[in-house]
């Protein structure tokens, strides 16, 4: 089709106006050219960006996760710690039985300041 286009050209306008005309045509491949280079640099710049975000994005959710686990390991031995106080009803005559070998008085008040005050005005 080029061909064709420059022959109708060259028979048209003469050897000058074929001359400039492939000058330009050249002009033109070289720009599209140094053109397509740098969409190429652009478009490769984007997907490295891109790769390093996602990597960067795994990492951070890695470290989330890992952070998570060590707080829900840390929150399953705390409450392992705390099971041992709990009353089973394995344990249920063991505590009974060391409640009444320890009883506690809780019969007293607290003052404003926060001091526990064991007796009172009348007694």
């Amino acid at each position: 089709m080029r061909k064709s286009r420059e022959a109708r050209l060259a028979k048209e306008y003469g050897k000058e106006a074929m001359e400039e005309h492939q000058a330009l045509m050249a002009w033109n491949d070289a720009e599209n050219a140094r053109l397509r280079k740098k969409r190429e640099e652009r478009l490769r710049r984007e997907e490295e960006e891109l790769q390093d975000r996602k990597l960067q994005g795994a990492l951070n959710h890695a470290r989330l996760m890992e952070e998570f686990l060590k707080q829900k390991e840390q929150e399953v031995l705390q409450l392992q710690e705390e099971a041992r106080n709990f009353i089973t009803p394995e344990n249920l005559d063991e505590r009974i039985q060391e409640c009444l070998d320890n009883p506690r008085n809780y019969n007293f008040a607290i003052d404003k300041e926060g001091r526990v005050v064991k007796r009172s005005v009348l007694s």
